[in-house]
């Protein structure tokens, strides 16, 4: 049998009580006619945590209808068993039918970010997020950036506490999952404010659902990854490096990294894969403080973009040459500029899995 929890209320916490954003944030949505909620390209469960909160906060104090939307792709199993476990109901952005009287909110992610394939503008009315990033806040009216937070679920399961909103078990597992995610490996980037959230989520969430969510099964092209990802990894001064073309799905780079950064001989992971005409790249840290994302940014300069947290990050470069001499080209300047940022000293570059003799 399931175990799931009722529809509570959640008693709001003193250190709570004394901020009230998500009064701010309500007010700026009271004379729109409806409320559209944005994300970054191919969003992940934090994001779809949050969409998911906003939208439930919206619909039970002001009364407005939400549309939530889907930039690229979700095919991250997990992500994607999170998406119809809950389940949660996504408008392709290609196929949005805009109105007059919408509202657009952007949550975990930030407008001309490059982490988008349409650029909103001045369309959006409010921004909710955790990371630090260069992103354009001009013209939006209502700004929460938390980047001592870990996950923008737990700015969103602020919000529904500051206004004692009930949280559904589905509502409450995809919160749930979208801190956990964001606060995964070690160390962990977790802040009281996120241990707090967590406590306050796991006896209102479906713990099957979770089970399911974090064991979902994997398709054969994870594999197909995975072995490239292996084939090609070299290790140089404890920082691991690979590269995979093609790759499957954009999401797959973080798969792989998330596996990589456990290798006991290493401090970073970066994981290249080409997609479509782009390289997606993928970063994490075994240490604490180690500020992947400003580190990927500045390596990554005028390429493309990125951005992301202490030990994760994530970014882009649109490619202008796909010959394999220019795909080539790239993979040593992206291996270059790693070893200048990174500070490495590569006196040796050896592959991570050697044929066995």
């Amino acid at each position: 049998m399931a175990r799931t929890s009722a529809e509570t209320t959640l008693k709001l916490p003193n250190s709570v009580a004394k901020s009230r954003k998500s009064d701010r944030f309500l007010s700026e949505l009271r004379s729109c006619e409806r409320v559209v909620f944005l994300s970054h390209i191919q969003p992940d469960p934090d994001s779809l945590g949050s969409m998911l909160g906003l939208a439930h906060l919206v619909r039970t104090r002001i009364d407005k209808p939400c549309l939530l939307t889907q930039d690229g792709l979700v095919s991250r199993s997990e992500n994607r068993a999170l998406v119809d476990l809950i389940p949660i109901e996504l408008e392709p952005l290609a196929q949005l039918q805009k109105r007059p009287g919408d509202a657009f909110v952007m949550v975990d992610s930030q407008p001309g970010t490059g982490r988008h394939t349409t650029d909103h503008g001045r369309a959006v009315v409010a921004v909710i997020d955790h990371h630090v990033t260069p992103g354009n806040l001009n013209g939006v009216r209502y700004a929460d950036i938390r980047p001592d937070f870990g996950a923008t679920c737990t700015i969103v399961t602020r919000y529904l506490t500051e206004q004692a909103a009930s949280i559904p078990a589905p509502l409450a597992t995809a919160l749930y999952y979208g801190i956990e995610t964001e606060l995964s490996g070690y160390p962990r980037e977790a802040t009281p404010a996120d241990d707090e959230a967590l406590n306050l989520l796991f006896p209102l969430a479906n713990k099957d659902s979770l089970a399911k969510i974090r064991n979902a099964q994997l398709p054969q092209s994870h594999f197909e990854c995975m072995a490239l990802a292996l084939q090609n990894a070299v290790v140089c001064d404890r920082f691991l490096f690979t590269w995979i073309d093609p790759l499957r799905q954009p999401e797959q780079a973080a798969e792989i990294v998330d596996s990589l950064v456990r290798f006991d001989g290493a401090d970073w992971a970066v994981c290249a894969g080409v997609y479509e005409g782009k390289v997606i790249l993928s970063v994490r840290s075994a240490k604490a403080n180690a500020r992947a994302g400003e580190l990927l940014r500045e390596a990554i300069a005028e390429l493309g973009n990125a951005g992301g947290h202490e030990r994760r990050a994530g970014g882009c470069i649109t490619l202008t040459d796909r010959s394999p001499t220019g795909l080539a080209n790239l993979r040593a300047e992206l291996f270059g500029r790693f070893q200048k940022v990174f500070g490495l000293r590569c006196e040796t570059i050896r592959p991570l899995a050697c044929s066995a003799r």
